[in-house]
């Protein structure tokens, strides 16, 4: 049986409990104006594995937007959410570390003019260059526990009565008849007033989704423990190879990485392992316990009693980058309800998470003010032409 829904509260669901989905639900939620229902097959609180890309992430605050005005905004605004998050007796102060970022570049990059709003920032001088490098700079900036993290996300939302569904769901239209009751059991229901999609690098197969636009991005990463690192640095060469270090508020590190398209491959390659401990040793020596560099160099042998595990993630990439837009479907017997999309944000999920939520909002609330338009089959959007990193 259908319960009426109340005029002023609007029925959504939103598909997949990653960083952006878990971001997108809390932002809609909090308005106050709608009742949200996350449904995902894989959560926060389970085994880590390479379904579940959000786990593996740094994860660290850097915008690599460049000219893409979009991709600015967004990751300012979430740098602006995290950064309050991270305050002292903040929300959620416990899941981040506030530090300096360095940041070496070894490619044609002659200056970082996207990222001057960030705390603190300023170009390196010559002799602080290291390696390959030809300029840098540095910045204040936050690095996320991401496990803690993303389980403040979702106890945030189930805290103000949002609900969550573990569901195995094959088609978008399988929500859209008797909403959430196929999977709850209930003889009642709500109809759905709007659907929004997070489904990562599940998008590329979801029924009624199926954007083949979508493809993974393999990265991999090594844990350590070392919690005498209180700085991020990160090197980017000429040939494209990325090294990070990025400490986090337990003291573990994290060290990669990897970025490689269409690599489906599921857990951690040992050579790679290999080459991502030596190039963090490089980069970032004082990895290595204190007492093992008092009087030598550190070796990679040094690191293997700190390890902590290696990791790998799937990243959901995308071509033409974020997808940001509204569509209208049919609803059995009750015309056309918005969808709106929100996936594809390939290695920015974290640092464009809140400024994409409050697109995706933008979109869902003037979709549900104004109605369908006459020509259904028109998507209104953001483009982006950012792949994503």
């Amino acid at each position: 049986m259908a319960l009426s829904n109340d005029d002023q509260i609007k029925e959504i669901i939103v598909i997949g409990a990653g960083v952006v989905g878990l971001t997108t639900a809390l932002k809609i939620q909090e308005q106050g104006a709608y009742r949200v229902t996350i449904v995902a097959e894989t959560l926060p609180t389970d085994p880590k594995s390479s379904r579940y890309t959000s786990h593996w992430a740094g994860a660290h605050h850097v915008s690599h937007a460049y000219d893409d005005q979009r991709q600015r905004k967004l990751d300012q605004d979430t740098f602006d959410a995290l950064w309050q998050l991270s305050e002292p007796g903040g929300a959620a102060e416990g899941c981040f570390l506030r530090h300096t970022q360095t940041e070496y570049r070894g490619d044609d990059l002659t200056d970082a003019e996207w990222l001057h709003y960030m705390p603190d920032f300023k170009y390196l001088d010559t002799n602080e260059l290291r390696g390959p490098a030809k300029m840098g700079f540095s910045f204040s900036t936050v690095t996320m526990n991401t496990p803690a993290y993303l389980n403040w996300l979702m106890s945030s939302f189930l805290a103000k009565n949002g609900i969550i569904l573990r569901v195995s769901l094959q088609h978008i239209s399988q929500l859209l008849e008797r909403g959430t009751s196929p999977y709850t059991g209930a003889n009642s229901y709500r109809d759905v007033d709007a659907i929004v999609v997070c489904a990562g690098l599940g998008a590329r197969s979801l029924g009624g989704v199926e954007d083949k636009d979508v493809y993974p991005i393999r990265g991999q990463t090594v844990l350590l423990r070392a919690p005498w690192i209180k700085f991020g640095r990160t090197m980017t060469e000429a040939d494209g190879t990325y090294t990070y270090t990025m400490p986090r508020s337990n003291g573990d590190v994290l060290c990669g990485g990897t970025r490689v398209p269409n690599d489906w491959y599921p857990i951690p390659r040992p050579e790679i392992t290999e080459d991502i401990l030596a190039r963090a040793l490089q980069l970032t020596p004082e990895l290595a316990p204190p007492q093992t560099r008092v009087d030598r160099e550190p070796t990679v042998e040094d690191l293997r009693p700190i390890i902590i595990e290696p990791g790998c993630g799937l990243r959901p990439g995308r071509k033409g980058g974020i997808r940001l837009e509204v569509e209208w479907v049919d609803a059995p017997a009750r015309g056309k309800v918005p969808v709106v999309y929100n996936y594809g944000h390939s290695g920015y999920g974290f640092l464009s998470s809140w400024g994409s939520a409050s697109m995706a909002l933008d979109l869902l609330e003037s979709a549900l003010t104004t109605g369908a338009p006459t020509n259904v089959n028109i998507c209104v959007g953001h483009p982006s032409g950012n792949p994503g990193n």
